[in-house]
């Protein structure tokens, strides 16, 4: 902070200049790649769904390829620019960028714009994802089911446009936070592995059968629960969502194993043509971009209704079947349900309902059940808990960079000459 200090005070003492996108760079609208022009060996393309569901902020190589005949056609992000993601079914996903730093052209998708600029495309895309250009994209964003950036729109969002030297000392503390984290993320993601496999091993029928010195039922999971879902009050009508005291489940919602509150909330009005799941009610993600890396799967600690992309589930026989033994089941069948969704195409990641009702549920004596919840829960506290361990230790990283980028990024602005 000292050496920025001492920067902007030699190299503009009277302020920092705000610009518009468009007065310090140019944008290009992808077109034409779809997940299905996919091919194992080809030439590098970003789909847009890809950038905020699979890769951080900045990458050098793609993970997808396209034919060389194909990639003649559509258009490209060069070096150092920086593909932007205009589309999504969530505000928040809109205009995420990604600096390409790769070697070569790569090619964009449909949905997604490349935008070019001489100015620092890391301290950019910094920007872009700061609090003041949030603030400023709910109200050029367009759309209520799907939301769309369009660039026209985004050239108009501001920015602060300080000297290359503050740009290139502010991206160098920034990228210290993020390389932390990123760090700290792929330790949890070792024990996450580690976690995976033991409760693996002691969800399987061999090991429940020895625990319960028995055999024991599998029953397909319609067989054993309710299996409802929900959908999104109109948002056209202020009523359902002002001053709203009840919660209301979406996709971003569904992040740790116990879920205890949402982004939003809805008001009587709101949920009267929706049911009020009870706590204890599991509740999966079965429609969303986040399908492409992992199940969200989470246990209701209070009574919430869900949105059409969220499958509310709980037992028939409570005496039969705990609802936190089904809860670790259900996360365990994450790869073999996401296979399926995969397999089943689309353009945005889903489970079809019949598959999903039928994921077999192992159903041992009750005592066997709550021993393996007892096992299972410990073990959820280090790899998902947001008030311990590394969890917790991530979420508090993740605050303080998100503090230090918005501080960093405000800066008084140069009255204009007169």
């Amino acid at each position: 902070m000292t050496q920025i200090n001492e920067l902007l005070s030699s190299l503009c003492p009277n302020g920092v200049e705000y610009k518009k996108l468009g007065e310090i760079g140019t944008f290009t609208r992808g077109s034409g790649i779809q997940k299905r022009d996919f091919v194992e060996d080809g030439k590098p393309c970003i789909h847009y769904g890809q950038i905020y569901t699979q890769y951080g902020m900045a990458v050098t190589k793609a993970i997808s390829s396209i034919s060389e005949k194909h990639f003649a056609k559509v258009k490209k992000a060069v070096p150092g620019d920086i593909v932007i993601a205009i589309t999504s079914e969530n505000i928040e996903d809109v205009c995420t960028p990604l600096v390409w730093e790769g070697n070569t052209p790569v090619a964009i998708s449909g949905h997604s714009c490349a935008f070019h600029t001489q100015e620092n495309p890391r301290y950019i895309a910094y920007c872009i994802l700061g609090e003041r250009f949030q603030q400023q994209k709910t109200k050029f964003a367009q759309g209520t089911k799907v939301i769309e950036m369009k660039p026209a729109e985004l050239a108009k969002a501001e920015i602060p446009v300080p000297p290359l030297e503050v740009q290139r000392e502010i991206v160098r503390i920034l990228d210290s936070f993020v390389e932390l984290e990123a760090e700290l993320e792929a330790e949890l993601e070792a024990r996450r592995t580690q976690y995976t496999y033991y409760r693996d091993q002691l969800l399987s029928r061999e090991n429940l059968e020895i625990m319960a010195n028995g055999t024991i039922d599998v029953e397909p999971l319609k067989t054993v629960a309710s299996i409802r879902g929900g959908h999104t009050p109109p948002k056209a009508d202020p009523a359902n969502y002002t001053a709203g005291d009840i919660l209301w489940v979406t996709s971003k919602d569904v992040k740790t194993p116990n879920l205890t509150d949402t982004g939003i909330r809805i008001t009587e009005k709101g949920a009267s043509s929706l049911t009020l799941y009870p706590a204890g009610t599991i509740v999966v993600v079965v429609r969303s971009g986040i399908l492409k890396r992992y199940l969200p799967v989470a246990q209701l600690m209070k009574p919430a209704t869900v949105n059409q992309d969220i499958k509310a589930v709980y037992p028939h026989n409570g005496e039969q079947l705990l609802p936190r033994f089904l809860f670790h089941c259900i996360a365990a069948s994450g790869n073999r349900l996401l296979e399926i969704g995969h397999r089943a195409g689309g353009t945005v990641d889903s489970i079809p309902a019949a598959d999903f009702e039928k994921t077999p549920i192992p159903v041992p004596p009750l005592p066997v059940q709550q021993r393996v919840v007892d096992v299972l829960d410990r073990f959820d506290v280090l790899t998902s808990s947001l008030t311990d361990g590394l969890p917790a230790e991530i979420e508090a990283r993740r605050r303080q960079y998100e503090y230090y980028r918005d501080r960093l990024l405000d800066f008084p602005r140069k009255e204009a000459d007169s």
